[in-house]
Formats: C-alpha cells, structure tokens, sequence
C-alpha cells in the first residue's frame, strides 16, 4: 500500500502553530514511507473564506519546507463532482430532500434542548422522496444515516472508538444554496485522492462515524484515523484561530528559523526517547504513529527560544551572516553604514534567541539616534557626568591609533584620574553611544562603531545633558 496523507486546512484564519502540527505528522509520516503529501483548501463555506488565509497557508508551508505533490487542489474547483456523487446519491435513496425550514428546525431543536434531549434532525422528510424539479422553494439534502447498528474505528493513537447510528442525525450534504459542506465533501476528496491514512486534531472526532458511514455508502475504502490530542496556549486555553490567530509567517518576521521552529512542533505530543534535538532527516527518519501523546501539549515560549537560540548557535558563521544580512535589508537598514556583519556576529556570539534580537543589538551600529533620552537611563542624565565624556571625547578626539585595546586603556586613565569606578564610566559610555544597559565589552563596541560616531554621540549626550540638567 502506498502511504497518501493530506494536509486539508479550511482558509478562515491565520495558519498558526496548531494546524502547522497537523501538517507535519502528516508530512513526515508520508515522507518516512516515501509516499505522498497531498495540500487541499477546503473552500466551500464561502461565507467564511478568507482570501488572505490562503496565501497564510501556500507561504507558510513552503517557508517551513513542507513541500507538497501533485498541485494544491481547492474544493470549489471540483464542485461539479460533488454534485454528480450527490445526484447518484439520491437515485439510490442514500440521500434525500428536505424542505423543513429553519424556523420548524429551530422549534425542534428548543423543545429536544427543554427535554434534556440531544439536538438532532427527527427525520421528518426521511421518507417523503420528494423531487427536485417539482420544488418551488429553498431545500437542502440530507444523508440517510444508518438507524441501527455501530461505527467502529481502530484509531491509531487512542484506540477503539464506537459510536452508535443512534447518536447520529441525517447531517446536510447540501446546502440550500446549492454549495455541499464539509463532512461531505471530505470523504469524497479522501475517496479520489486515495488516502490512506487522515491525521488530524481530535475535535474531528465527533466528525469521524459521520464520514464512515458515507464512505460506507459509496463502497469506498475507508482511511485509517489519527486524531491528535489539543494544544493548550500557557495560561492552559485551547489552541485556536479565534484566539491565537498568529500568522505562522509571523515567527519568520520575529527571527525565528523554519528547522527550529519545526523542531519545537514535533515535539508537541511526539517523542523519541529524551531527545530534544531533530535535523528533518531524522524526523522523517524516526517518526511514527505509536510514540503520539495521548495528552495535550502546552505552548512553552521559553523552550522554542531555547531551541531557536540552539539553531543560531549552531549556524556556519557565513550561513548566519547570510541570513542576519537577509533579515536586517528587509527591515531597511543600511548595513554598508556600519561595520563588517561578521566581526558583530562574533562580538555577540551565544548572546541572541532570535534574528530580531539580533538584529536590534545591531542596530546602533549603523543607525543613529538620541540614545542619551530615554527614561530607563534618567540616573545617568546628570551634570557630573558631563566631566567625565568631556574626557573621553577629548581623549578619544586625539587618539591617532584607532584600536580595542587603545581605547579601553583611555576608559582607565578615566576611571583614575575622576576616581570614578570603571564599571560606571563603561555604563554611561554604553548608554551614551548604544542606548542600550547591557552590551560585549564597551571598548569593542567603541571600536566598531568607528571615531566620528562615536564622537558625534558623546557630543550629543554632552549636549543634552548640559541643556536638560543645568
């Protein structure tokens, strides 16, 4: 048998970390059985559709690498083979008409609600065979689900799961604007597409026995289910558009790389012994179906920084220059104002999680600003220290060697001749030149930046200083 997943998305919201999940187990599980990965937008509820979700999902996916076989199919292009299953449906008596309208359903469904009852269609036009082409008004068709008897399904992460016809209604298969719905529409794409096995989030559950017992219907080989547990966000909330609509692209724009981004999504529900650690070849490699949780995974912000920083840190020193170069042109930053990218990223090496973090510890290489106005660095802001960048701007004014260990030597003579500790006089340095409380070692950071920056800040410090304090 060969192995065919689906990633099969509904475009009504933001590609985010839940439904990228549930793409990977299935990627990797085709791709461990070198079978395929088949992409398919389920677009008929035109009501909901969002055009840019579409795009949210194309980009996401080929961003993170999952790539797909055969072109991505989309369900309002294959309405006229809905429409041909439904007719052969009706000709059978599988499927039927009905013509309650919805306030009589509405009527049904408060009195079952008042009875302690489960809502569900009673079958009033079950078996009135009624005839479109004698209907002057609004319809839908309805499948005839079994009254008697079991869905039974060998889930392959939870197990046996039974279902009884009883609990089951006569769901629509039609609307009454003519547009099928979902739990129809996905046993026949499922059914064309030969696939063999559906791994998808446990809220399809419910949906499952509905689906069986179409595919029943229409003699066709029924998938083999794997429906994953939830994600909780870290206040224990599920996972979901609505509330955690954050475009997958989004972690791109923050920094984040696509492998360690997928490498932190494996391991919400899957494991492989204490291993924390996986290039895609390994993923492919090792995943299965057996070593799924059963219970729900939680978002832990904290661990995908960790694994991120362990990417970056783990990059070719041109690879990340590569990438950082990449990062900062998008933003807009002119890095031929600066220095060379790599002596930064050996300055800072281990100190950044993410290319954005990065990207702002350089950013005042190359960019200027006020850094001495900012409220954080108020204590600073005082006419003392206005002796001590005197000092330094006229010291560093002079120097002729431009060096790290000319320009550190300088902040010492500093330190003994203002009897000011060397600590403080680096602190007002780093806030003066970089805006920032916490840097590598000032004498370097002075050095790369270059003189006439430098002096051009501690003159504007000085300045604002005397004009603010005195």
């Amino acid at each position: 048998m060969k192995v065919i997943t689906r990633f099969a998305p509904s475009p009504t919201g933001n590609l985010h970390i839940g439904s990228i999940r549930t793409a990977l187990y299935s990627w990797l599980f085709a791709r461990h059985y070198n079978g395929k990965f088949i992409l398919r937008i389920e677009d008929t509820d035109l009501s909901r559709i969002d055009l840019m979700a579409v795009d949210s999902i194309l980009n996401g996916l080929k961003w993170l690498g999952l790539n797909w076989d055969e072109k991505p199919f989309f369900q309002t292009k294959r309405l006229s083979r809905y429409k041909e299953v439904i007719n052969l449906m009706l000709e059978k008596e599988d499927a039927y008409i009905c013509v309650c309208s919805s306030e009589k359903l509405l009527e049904i469904k408060n009195k079952q609600i008042k009875l302690g009852y489960k809502p569900r269609y009673p079958g009033i036009c079950r078996n009135l065979k009624i005839k479109k082409d004698k209907l002057n008004k609004n319809y839908v068709i309805r499948f005839k689900n079994p009254l008697v008897g079991q869905v039974i399904f060998q889930d392959q992460i939870r197990g046996e799961i039974i279902f009884q016809n009883t609990e089951l209604d006569d769901f629509i298969i039609q609307r009454s604007n003519g547009m099928p719905t979902y739990n129809f529409c996905v046993v026949i794409d499922d059914a064309d597409m030969k696939i063999t096995h559906i791994i998808r989030g446990e809220d399809h559950i419910n949906n499952t026995p509905r689906q069986i017992n179409v595919f029943k219907s229409l003699g066709f080989k029924i998938p083999i289910y794997a429906h994953l547990s939830m994600i909780f966000d870290e206040s224990k909330q599920k996972f979901s558009k609505r509330k955690h609509a954050v475009n997958i692209l989004e972690y791109c724009q923050n920094g984040f790389l696509p492998e360690a981004l997928l490498n932190y999504i494996v391991r919400l529900g899957w494991s492989h012994g204490n291993q924390e650690i996986f290039s895609k070849n390994e993923m492919i490699k090792l995943f299965n179906l057996k070593s799924i949780n059963k219970s729900a995974s939680i978002i832990n912000t904290k661990k995908l920084l960790w694994i991120n920083k362990y990417y970056i840190n783990n990059l070719s020193l041109d690879t990340l220059t590569q990438l950082i170069y990449e990062y900062m042109t998008k933003q807009k930053i002119n890095i031929t104002n600066g220095p060379d990218l790599k002596s930064l990223i050996i300055l800072f090496q281990g100190r950044h999680a993410t290319l954005k973090d990065m990207m702002e510890s350089f950013r005042y290489f190359y960019e200027e600003s006020n850094f001495f106005n900012s409220n954080i660095e108020q204590k600073y802001n005082v006419i003392e220290n206005c002796v001590t960048l005197e000092m330094f701007y006229e010291k560093i004014n002079n120097l002729f060697d431009w060096e790290d260990k000319y320009i550190s030597m300088i902040i010492n003579d500093i330190s003994k001749e203002t009897s000011v500790q060397k600590k403080d006089i680096n602190m007002l340095l780093r806030i003066s030149i970089t805006g920032s409380l916490y840097t590598p070692s000032i004498s370097s950071i002075i050095y790369l930046i270059g003189k006439q920056k430098v002096l051009l800040r501690i003159r504007k410090a000085i300045n604002y200083i005397k004009m603010h304090k005195a």
